[in-house]
């Protein structure tokens, strides 16, 4: 199946750069994606939603001189690439020069790479999910507490990716994905609460099963009934639990991203070489890490992909560069070029990561005297040119170092570099999606509420 795919994309890579080349672009570069999605969603036991997807796609990028274009095709297999690539050449001539733009060295790019392990042989089909959407569902109304049913849905997905250049660079993968989650509401009236749970795998024998995630959804309900306003408090400790803490390890990989920090648009942009954490915290960018979800064996520019050390020792070691970004800096690519279909590349973490600490979740949380355990943040109140952090969030109070009930109407603020500076990493890392880390407490914070 896998290679399938890859041939029906192949010779269309191949025809649109020996187009481009026609059209008169200097160089050129295409990525081409296909491949078929399903995803059924239920409610109150019957079918809500199906949604099927299929089809291929085609970006291409022509380079004349130092200016570049990108048109990006929506079915390429019956369309004239010809025609896409005088009209991307022609928007190359009009637009702008760029000193940093252009191809890789044929020398730098990747001539084989590991397989990643990111494709299973077999997904589950339409009557499959349907079953895991409702058994989903079935166990999170199961829960005492429930009182109805937002949803609950599941989902498998394989694709396909290929990647050629007039530098001499072609390459593809494939990859497959499986989902299920739920949602449901706790209470009635004015005392309704909603949670959810989920959980995405690249292979299906990795999914948790429907009746856990249920269960979970179910469960985190009704522990958020009879939520109370904390008091505000100037400083104090906030723990953020781990299904959300994979949110502070996404501030920092936009904080790092090359292109931000080319344009002094970061409050890390002086900080290279620097304590940014304590000594004892680790961050990571793993772009070759099996099954990842965001894996990849070459990045959007065909460089061979690897793991990176971001923060080692508490130290910043380095920025998220791709080759535009990197010449900018005076520095080398790290492989790190995401490519879409009508944008040229751009810098962009992969499974990017705040590694375990030595402690648990629960000796974190005996160790505040006052303070809160965040189960959700609401709002993008997060300035990456300043570091300020402001968001809205419910969750459970804590004192004398138990869970007192839960809270909810509060706000939460700091900011992101006293917030990395003070953060203490629980031992409960798990990876699921591209931004992850354990639960953490960070200290300093400040909570308003009544």
């Amino acid at each position: 199946m896998a290679d399938e795919l890859l041939k029906r994309l192949e010779p269309l890579a191949a025809r649109a750069l020996e187009a481009a080349a026609k059209a008169g672009a200097e160089a050129a570069d295409v990525l081409v994606t296909g491949g078929e999605s399903v995803e059924v969603n239920v409610r109150n036991g019957a079918l809500e939603h199906l949604e099927r997807a299929d089809g291929v796609s085609l970006g291409l990028r022509v380079l004349v001189g130092r200016r570049q274009a990108v048109v990006s095709v929506g079915d390429p297999e019956h369309m004239d690439l010809m025609e896409a690539a005088e009209r991307a050449v022609a928007m190359a001539k009009a637009a702008p020069e760029d000193p940093h733009i252009g191809l890789a060295d044929p020398g730098q790019v990747a001539k084989d790479w590991p397989d990643l392990d990111l494709a299973c042989d077999r997904l589950p089909d339409v009557e499959a999910l349907k079953e895991r959407a409702l058994a989903c569902e079935e166990a999170a109304l199961a829960v005492q507490g429930v009182t109805k049913s937002v949803g609950a849905g599941a989902s498998a997905s394989r694709s396909a990716v290929f990647l050629a250049a007039s530098n001499g660079f072609a390459g593809g993968y494939v990859r497959t994905g499986v989902g299920v989650s739920a949602a449901v509401i706790a209470g009635a009236g004015a005392d309704m609460q909603r949670d959810y749970a989920y959980d995405s795998r690249i292979h299906d024998e990795d999914l948790r099963t429907p009746e856990d995630v249920g269960r979970e959804a179910g469960v985190r309900a009704v522990k958020r009934l009879n939520p109370e306003k904390p008091e505000s408090i100037a400083s104090a400790p906030v723990i953020f639990e781990q299904r959300i803490a994979g949110s502070i390890a996404g501030h920092l990989a936009a904080a790092i991203n090359g292109r931000t920090i080319a344009r002094g648009a970061s409050f890390l942009k002086d900080s290279m070489g620097q304590r940014i954490m304590p000594s004892s915290v680790r961050v990571i960018d793993d772009a070759r890490m099996p099954r990842g979800d965001a894996s990849k064996p070459f990045d959007g520019e065909g460089l061979p992909t690897a793991r990176l050390d971001v923060v080692e020792g508490g130290e910043l070691r380095a920025w998220i560069l791709d080759l535009a970004s990197a010449r900018q800096l005076g520095m080398t690519s790290n492989a790190h070029a995401r490519r879409a279909l009508t944008e040229p590349p751009a810098p962009g973490a992969t499974n990017f990561f705040i590694d375990n600490g030595e402690i648990t979740p629960e000796e974190l949380i005996r160790s505040v005297k006052r303070g809160v355990l965040i189960t959700e943040l609401i709002g993008m109140g997060v300035n990456i040119v300043t570091g300020d952090y402001s968001r809205g969030a419910s969750g459970f109070w804590i004192e004398n170092g138990e869970i007192a009930h839960p809270v909810s109407e509060m706000t939460i603020a700091g900011n992101l570099k006293d917030m990395f500076l003070n953060l203490t990493p629980a031992n409960d890392l798990t990876f699921l999606g591209s931004r992850n880390a354990p639960t953490l407490l960070v200290e300093g914070m400040t909570i308003a509420g009544q």
